[in-house]
């Protein structure tokens, strides 16, 4: 078995544990780079075009502590379940998201990723070069939250397939797809304001700001790291930190997980 590494004064969880004799895209080797250009896996998960994640021990760590209090909850559920997986730019939401896709998979749940980013009004390049043009279009009127919401009640109402819509970052375009959804139990979805949906059954929050995610943002490369949008995701940190007290799970900044009681 694969040794996972913790921080100091951490415990190893017992199971749900990431098993890495399996074959997965998303978890071939503790910092490899993925790249899923066809759009799914098999997991079954699907992802923007060109879009890369950086797996590491740290996000499989805080994937297992969300598990370990979820997995019964999810096969107590009569229906099916939606996860949301919120956080600031670079906190690691679509790492944590795959790492938990994976646990389903292992306990026999099969599962879908919906990411925020599909939904955006416009494509990646586009929606930066607004921004630049207009700061105060930064913000959830960005993304098709009611389209993304409807698509998930639609899936909590027992619809066998959604149409969806689906970036293509390197084309800087928007398409569409059609999910099957007729055997999937549980959808994870992911994105910066997914914590504000309604048809969600339970919420993980990542609460690292984005300063503590510049490493993660430059590892990724996806937009120039400069004064401007650093104006950009001090807007987007006064907004999603609002969205905090909506969480069931806190994911701190050594990804330990917090489980909050409802009267918390």
């Amino acid at each position: 078995r694969w040794a996972r590494g913790y921080l100091p004064g951490e415990r190893e969880l017992g199971p749900p544990h990431l098993d890495r004799s399996r074959e997965d895209p998303y978890l071939a080797g503790a910092v490899a780079r993925t790249t899923i250009k066809t759009g799914a896996t098999s997991q079954g998960t699907t992802r923007m075009k060109g879009d890369k994640i950086i797996i590491k021990p740290h996000h499989e760590r805080a994937a297992a502590q969300v598990a370990e209090i979820a997995l019964p909850e999810i096969v107590d559920n009569a229906g099916r379940f939606v996860i949301s997986v919120a956080g600031e730019s670079g906190a690691g939401k679509s790492e944590i998201a795959a790492a938990l896709a994976v646990l389903l998979d292992q306990h026999g749940l099969n599962s879908e990723i919906l990411q925020q980013d599909d939904y955006f009004v416009y494509p990646p390049k586009t929606n930066a070069a607004v921004r630049r043009k207009d700061i105060g279009h930064v913000g959830v009127a960005e993304v098709h939250i009611d389209l993304l919401d409807d698509n998930l009640e639609r899936f909590k109402k027992g619809d066998p397939r959604i149409v969806k819509p689906l970036v293509d970052f390197d084309a800087d375009s928007i398409g569409e797809e059609t999910l099957e959804l007729g055997e999937i139990d549980v959808i994870l979805v992911e994105g910066t304001y997914t914590t504000v949906l309604e048809h969600v059954d339970r919420r993980v929050f990542i609460d690292r700001t984005y300063i503590d995610t510049r490493d993660a943002r430059a590892l990724r490369a996806r937009e120039d790291q400069d004064d401007y949008l650093e104006r950009i995701l001090t807007i987007e940190h006064d907004i999603i930190s609002s969205h905090k007290s909506r969480a069931d799970f806190i994911v701190n900044r050594d990804y330990n997980v917090t489980a909050i009681e409802p009267n918390d």
